[in-house]
Order: structure tokens, then C-alpha cells, then sequence
């Protein structure tokens, strides 16, 4: 099992404890920046099950210092940065590290009450292409604004699912998402990182519009808690 800024926990998730509970076989955690809520409960599942961390290199030395993930789960192995690739899942798997335009620090709590407030960084933001041998090819743009060099992404591999953020606030909105697929041509886009909190405006309806705006052949698909979706 491969999964990504595992906030399991999250207060969509009214089941999340549970759901957490559950998760006793995974291979790789994915974790695109710092963010507390991308981080997400990480560190908690590396713990029980020995997944392997695949992030920038940066942010893998961060998690091991700062937060506690257990370092022989952290090496070279599956750690890159923007342009590398890598192997896993005995060849079953390969990914390469995307950049994005957002930021990367955490802060948590003081060490003692009233103690002072840290900021702590962890390397550049970043999302992921992931190709399935005999399947899919997944581009994970993580949190993000539209950028130009999406066109490369998109020219180096044929796309078939592009997760990407529609929230607008801290990420592109409904609008910059519909340009993002104009220039990355997926077959199919999963809206994410929205409604979560109230500044997280943007809808898939208004992702919608946006797409039938630029006349874009891409579909959508939205998903729900514990749906399981097939391709």
C-alpha cells in the first residue's frame, strides 16, 4: 500500500481513529511538504508498520530529527529531489520528484508551557509522478499553484490521473486547476484539498465550469471518505 500526506485524522474523516487503527500493511508514505496537515499521521503509521518514507531529502532529515520518524525508514533509498526518479516495490513502482510552488515549514507546539513559538523548515514543497507498472501513471500535484512547467510534466509522461488541489487560498483555485490541465493533459482529474476549512472556497462544481470554460477534454471524478475507485 502506497500512501499520500496521510492525514487520516483529518475532521472530514469522522471515522479517522478508526480508519487509522486499521492500517496495519503499508509500504510507502508519501509526504509532499511540512505542512501539519500533509505530515498528517506519518509518523504514527511508519511506527506500527516499518513504511518506508519517499520525500525530498530535506524534509526526510527533518522528519527524523524534529518529529520523530524512525530513521532506518528514511534513507537514500527513497529519497530524492525535484527531477530525480526512483525505483520501489521490486520495480513495480517508479516516481519522480516534481517541484510546486507553496511552502514547507511546521510549527509545534512549545516545548514548555509558555516556552517560545518554533518554526521549523523542510526543504523545497514538491508533488509526485507515479507510474504503475501495467497500470496508470499518477501525477500528484500536492499543494500548489499553476505553473508554467506543468507543460513539461505532462509533455515527459501521458497522465492518466491528476489529483490536484482546488481549495484556492493556499493553493490554486477552481480556475488555476482547469489551467493546470491545459497544460499537463491528464485523462482524469481528482479534485482535492478543499472544504476541509472554511477559507477553502473552491468547489468541484466551480472546477466544473472551469473546464467546460477552456473546452478541455479531462473528466473529473470526485471522491468520497472510504470510496474505493478502480482504473
Amino acid at each position: 500500500m502506497i500512501l499520500i500526506d496521510p492525514w487520516i485524522t483529518n475532521p472530514a474523516n469522522p471515522e479517522g481513529k478508526d480508519d487509522l487503527a486499521a492500517l496495519d500493511k503499508v509500504d510507502l508514505i508519501l509526504v509532499s511538504h511540512r505542512h501539519f496537515d500533509h505530515i498528517g499521521d506519518s509518523v504514527d503509521i511508519a511506527k506500527r508498520t516499518g513504511a518506508q518514507l519517499v520525500t525530498n531529502y530535506d524534509l526526510g532529515s527533518a522528519m527524523v530529527a524534529d518529529i520523530g520518524f524512525p530513521a532506518k525508514q528514511a534513507d537514500f533509498g527513497t529519497q530524492g529531489n525535484a527531477g530525480g526518479t526512483i525505483t520501489v516495490l521490486d520495480g513495480e513502482v517508479s516516481m519522480t520528484f516534481e517541484p510546486a510552488v507553496h511552502g514547507s515549514t511546521l510549527s509545534p507546539p512549545p516545548a514548555s508551557a509558555g516556552g517560545p513559538q518554533q518554526v521549523l523548515t523542510g526543504g523545497e514543497p514538491g508533488g509526485f509522478v507515479i507510474r504503475i507498472q501495467h497500470g496508470p501513471t499518477f501525477y500528484h500535484t500536492a499543494d500548489t499553484a499553476v505553473f508554467g512547467d506543468m507543460q513539461l510534466i505532462g509533455a515527459a509522461d501521458h497522465i492518466n490521473v491528476m489529483p490536484a488541489c482546488i481549495g484556492d487560498h493556499f493553493t490554486m483555485g477552481p480556475k488555476g486547476a482547469a489551467l493546470a490541465m491545459q497544460l499537463v493533459h491528464p485523462d482524469l482529474v481528482i479534485p482535492m484539498h478543499y472544504g476541509t476549512f472554511p477559507v477553502l472556497t473552491g468547489t468541484q462544481d466551480e472546477l466544473n465550469q472551469a473546464l467546460k470554460a477552456r473546452h478541455l477534454n479531462t473528466k473529473m471524478k470526485v471522491l468520497t471518505v472510504d470510496e474505493a475507485v478502480s482504473f
